[in-house]
């Protein structure tokens, strides 16, 4: 191209993909050439911890395979990067799909306080946080009415990859891909546009209809497996929805893409529940102080079976069975007594999908303190939910090998086999029945009342 052309910088955040990217079109239809910038935000990057930093390095290197060699990869502030490339390539726009997260607002209202503009078309979500609300004009606080909402406001269709990008020469020193590696043991899923389309494949194919049947079943491979692939955008929640069909299956997964987004909806309005709570009187109930229970629930040493099995498969791949997120969440703050906070810090530090919203409000569902109508009474019993959801023990006997040698009877009681403790296997760090009643008594301390809808 000659020094004429105009050109348009198309910025990469939580979208590293081509496909089913209405903002990366525009960038295309406004310019003769696209800059196509990934900016690393490290002190972001060191609070994400090695599994996503590890799965973030992968997806980067799948998106520039896919740009034939084009993607800058930046380390820095973004206004000083942005600007600088904006100099140099002579860039008349900067294109961006909207950022609704806390953290993304604000760095995006710094950019454009610096007087840098910034074209947004899109969001990562099928409907944008703020789109769906009452008649009153005010956000739904429940998830059903939100549902029932959403479903009738419907998404745009998906649209198409790009087929031919025309792309500024990137300089080696604008190529700073991260070398992060996954430690040594863990097994990340693979990263990537491509990957994250042979998974929707795979699972339409050989899970889909049965989802609203299996979908609990920690033992078999009954889930989608694809929020790491929507956190980062590798493919769309539109093309999901597209690609659905009809059938019980596949009615029940499109709730469960709803409650990611309402949980975006949730924090839009809300952007301090990402730490404080949802419900502030829950503020003032009586929590203990994290020590060596914690530790235990930590390292999936609590001497319940299901509970650590959930605990050692999320060190060992970056990611949970949503039915176990549920059971291990209740533990923690119900059995144990901890703030909600603390098991959202360490599933933020191992999950490769972690996502503000979905982890904060999930974490609060769990813990009683979010959007729900009589949550606090919701004590998942560690022991029923593995007879339930694991009830030959494949899921125990993955991910604790010291309970291998039980029958399936034995594997979620192994305190009552004569020789449960035979390779090691902890004894329970607390009693599930007395743990119970008092945390339905700090509960009366309080005397909570139902939140309205």
């Amino acid at each position: 191209m000659s020094s004429a052309s105009k050109r348009s910088i198309f910025w990469f955040r939580r979208d590293l993909r081509l496909a089913d990217n209405p903002a990366l079109l525009a960038a295309i239809a406004e310019a003769d050439e696209i800059v196509p910038v990934f900016i690393m935000d490290e002190a972001i990057a060191k609070r994400a911890g090695d599994f996503r930093r590890a799965y973030l390095a992968d997806s980067l290197r799948k998106l520039d395979d896919s740009l034939n060699g084009g993607l800058h990869v930046i380390s820095g502030d973004p206004v000083k990067i942005l600007r600088e490339l904006q100099t140099r390539f002579d860039a008349t726009s900067v294109h961006v799909a909207a950022d609704y997260a806390p953290y993304g607002v604000a760095r995006d209202e710094k950019v454009e306080s610096a007087g840098i503009e910034l074209t947004r078309t899109g969001s990562p979500y099928a409907v944008a946080p703020g789109r769906v609300q009452k008649s009153d004009e005010t956000p739904y606080r429940v998830y059903t009415p939100f549902y029932k909402a959403w479903s009738i406001h419907g998404w745009r269709a998906l649209v198409k990859a790009p087929q031919d990008i025309a792309m500024v020469d990137v300089r080696e020193q604008d190529r700073q891909f991260p070398n992060w590696k996954a430690p040594t043991g863990v097994l990340l899923q693979s990263a990537g546009e491509l990957a994250a389309h042979e998974r929707w494949k795979k699972f339409r194919k050989e899970a889909l209809n049965d989802y609203d049947k299996q979908r609990n079943l920690a033992g078999i491979d009954g889930t989608s497996r694809l929020s790491p692939h929507l956190r980062w955008g590798e493919i769309h929640p539109r093309t999901l929805l597209a690609g659905l069909g009809e059938g019980e299956g596949p009615a029940v997964f499109r709730k469960e893409i709803a409650w990611r987004e309402f949980y975006a909806d949730v924090l839009h309005h809300n952007p301090l529940t990402t730490r404080e709570y949802y419900a502030p009187r829950f503020a003032n109930m009586r929590y203990d102080e994290p020590g060596e229970k914690f530790t235990a629930w930590c390292e999936g040493k609590t001497g319940f079976p299901f509970v650590d099995a959930a605990m050692r498969q999320l060190r060992v791949e970056g990611w949970m069975h949503n039915r176990t997120r549920m059971v291990v969440a209740s533990f923690l703050v119900k059995d144990l007594h901890l703030e909600w906070q603390h098991g959202a810090n360490f599933f933020m530090k191992y999950l490769i999908d972690n996502d503000v919203a979905s982890n904060s409000h999930g974490w609060q569902w769990t813990a009683g303190c979010g959007t729900d109508a009589s949550p606090y009474y919701r004590i998942f019993n560690p022991i029923e939910q593995g007879k339930r959801f694991d009830e030959q023990g494949h899921y125990i006997r993955k991910f604790v090998p010291e309970l291998r040698h039980l029958s399936d009877q034995e594997i979620h009681e192994p305190w009552d086999a004569p020789n449960g403790y035979l390779h090691g296997y902890p004894p329970r760090i607390v009693d599930h029945a007395t743990e119970r009643n008092e945390s339905l008594a700090r509960l009366q301390e309080i005397k909570v009342d139902s939140p309205e809808n």
